[in-house]
């Protein structure tokens, strides 16, 4: 309640950044049930205080750890939840993070245990599309993408 009466200006931007476990685990969140739990809360509060506050998820693409499979579950949780991102991000290194060392050493630095890691511009390209398959410019990627993966019953879903 404190948040949301004094802490907000009308719009709470926040991060989950992904849905996928594995891909939520390499990023060192919580389970996406957990922002779904705090997005719930947060809707219920402004309505029980008579406020019109929104809230803007950010997410991104391309993270280490994340395949097109881990993609496909975000854009099936974009889709189910009706969120459509103004803005997706693609990973891309920055100095001195965790991401960014198991993006170049594709090896986990805990544990020594192998990374995926998105490198090629194609794959990349798809990730994002997939995060942003209700555009009509994206279609075609985002069918190569389920193509590849073998998700033919997807194609026509995510549209």
């Amino acid at each position: 309640e404190e948040l949301c009466q004094y802490h907000i200006s009308g719009t709470l931007k926040v991060a989950p950044e992904h849905v996928s476990p594995k891909v939520l685990a390499r990023m060192r969140k919580p389970e996406k049930e957990v922002f779904e739990e705090f997005s719930k809360k947060y809707k219920e509060t402004n309505e029980k205080l008579g406020l019109k506050q929104y809230m803007i998820s950010y997410f991104i693409s391309s993270h280490p750890g994340s395949d097109l499979n881990d993609a496909v579950e975000l854009a099936l949780f974009l889709k189910k939840t009706g969120f459509v991102p103004d803005q997706v991000q693609d990973f891309y290194p920055t100095p001195g993070t965790l991401a960014t060392c198991e993006y170049y050493t594709e090896k986990d630095p805990f544990t020594g245990e192998d990374v995926y890691v998105a490198k090629t511009l194609e794959e990349k390209k798809m990730q994002r599309a997939l995060l942003h398959f209700n555009k009509k410019e994206n279609r075609a990627m985002v069918e190569k993408a389920l193509k590849k993966i073998g998700r033919y019953d997807l194609i026509g879903v995510l549209r």
